[in-house]
């Protein structure tokens, strides 16, 4: 009996991701050879015309749609792959950021050639909701987000609370892209199954690749459901076990950030009615006289240097960038303060913003602008203020974290941007000079406040913002 249940764990062990692998690849082949052999072509549009007619003409359903699709997308695939290995590199486990790196652009490589290969046209609909451009087998969304996630599920899933609670969401999140792409009619079904079955295949041989890897190295073998880096466990938790909080007193810190936001709003309102107080459309004479000086320099050489820093400056490079700060300090610090003064200052932000810009109806500048108008008012600058913010609580972590030389690096980049930002926005005609302002004194108090308040309520007010929060130090 105990020979045979040893014999078990023995298979357990060592081919659990052959069987995936095996039964991926068996899957596609045939799936592949139905659709290279047309038999289920009758099925496949009678999905695609079903699918169409539930979602054309509801603007609800397709907008709900087309947000959960993006989860399958390059951009965010990449993006949020890139995170895991920034996240392994930071913490030293090379091997599994390269596992990771190979798995996921490897996957992306393989979808190309085996559409190329296959050459399938997309679903023609009746009512065309989305478009995509390029051959339809397999869906890259489909092989994309199982292969992306799957392996950042492995690799992280070494921690055994987050297999448990991110397992089901990566199943859940892999099925809704799926289903997504048949809903808009930019896949067949057999388009998403393919998908799905050549992931598995990928993911399998991969796995089993790193732990052969492994093995190689003398690394004891593991289940594969277990994750395969159990070793890597307690550089994978985002702090280490019996960490101190991040903030001893936690109410009584957000009371006072909260009469801080509050003065600060006050403040605003009151600098934006006296700017408005002669019409939203009448500007001080120092504003008209600046946007006039920049609008009579415009060229095409600097339209091409500076239009890029507005797409930097915007909602989502901003947001993008806040998450990379949070990734790697808290990597760094191994401890939750970090984390909490980024989430606070950059929230604080974007609320002072949102309600001052739509209590404060001011026109942007008279002046030609070189892009689209935004939908808010003109004071005060979002993208200022939030490159600002995000920039000054950046340099903060590198300065009071590390005494690497590297350091003035990210420093010179903080100073950097936050200004080519505000030149754009003056040079564009997009923001009045007072704008620019009324964004310089909401990070001017916001910042300073996050970070002595936040440092007050750890109870350890000298302790650096990426060295003083966990064991490890």
């Amino acid at each position: 009996m105990a020979r045979a249940r040893t014999g078990v764990v023995v298979a357990e062990r060592f081919a659990a991701s052959l069987v995936v692998a095996a039964l991926g690849g068996i899957g596609f082949g045939l799936v592949f050879l139905l659709v290279r052999w047309s038999p289920v072509g009758g099925v496949d549009q009678l999905v695609a015309d079903w699918a169409n007619r539930v979602v054309a003409g509801d603007d609800g359903v397709t907008a709900v749609l087309r947000s959960v699709t993006r989860l399958g997308d390059t951009p965010v695939l990449l993006f949020v792959g890139g995170l895991g290995v920034l996240w392994l590199l930071v913490r030293g486990r090379r091997r599994e950021a390269v596992y990771v790196a190979v798995t996921a652009l490897g996957a992306g490589v393989l979808g190309l050639v085996v559409k190329e290969a296959v050459g399938r046209l997309r679903p023609l609909v009746e009512v065309a909701v989305a478009t995509a451009p390029g051959p339809s087998f397999p869906s890259g969304h489909a092989l994309g987000s199982l292969t992306t996630y799957g392996v950042l599920l492995l690799v992280f899933g070494s921690v055994r609370r987050v297999r448990v609670v991110a397992g089901p969401v990566v199943v859940a999140v892999v099925v809704a892209v799926g289903v997504t792409r048949v809903a808009l009619g930019v896949h067949f079904l057999t388009d998403v199954l393919a998908g799905w079955l050549l992931g598995l295949l990928w993911l399998g041989l991969t796995a089993e690749a790193f732990r052969r890897w492994r093995r190689d190295v003398g690394l004891r073998d593991v289940p594969v459901t277990h994750g395969v880096a159990p070793e890597a466990a307690d550089d994978l938790r985002p702090v280490p076990r019996g960490h101190v909080p991040a903030l001893a007193h936690p109410w009584r810190v957000a009371a006072e950030l909260l009469v801080v936001w509050a003065l600060l709003l006050c403040t605003l309102f009151g600098l934006g009615h006296l700017l408005t107080a002669a019409g939203p459309d009448a500007p001080t004479r120092f504003d008209r006289a600046v946007s006039t000086w920049f609008a009579e320099r415009r060229t095409p050489f600097w339209d091409s240097v500076l239009t890029p820093f507005s797409t930097i400056g915007g909602t989502r490079v901003v947001v993008a960038g806040a998450v990379v700060v949070c990734v790697v300090a808290l990597a760094v610090a191994r401890a939750w303060r970090p984390l909490v003064l980024v989430v606070t200052g950059m929230l604080g932000e974007i609320t002072l913003f949102l309600l001052v810009t739509a209590i404060v109806d001011r026109a942007r500048p008279a002046t030609r602008s070189t892009d689209d108008l935004p939908p808010t008012s003109s004071f005060p600058s979002g993208h200022v203020a939030a490159t600002l913010v995000l920039g000054a609580l950046t340099a903060y972590l590198v300065l009071a974290g590390t005494r690497h030389r590297w350091r003035w690096v990210v420093v010179a980049i903080c100073v950097a941007v936050p200004l080519l930002v505000c030149l754009q926005r003056l040079y564009a005609g997009l923001h009045h000079p007072t704008d620019v302002l009324g964004s310089a004194l909401l990070a001017a108090v916001w910042v300073p406040a996050t970070i002595m308040l936040t440092a007050s309520g750890t109870g350890r007010a000298a302790a650096p913002p990426l060295r003083g929060g966990s064991p490890r130090g």
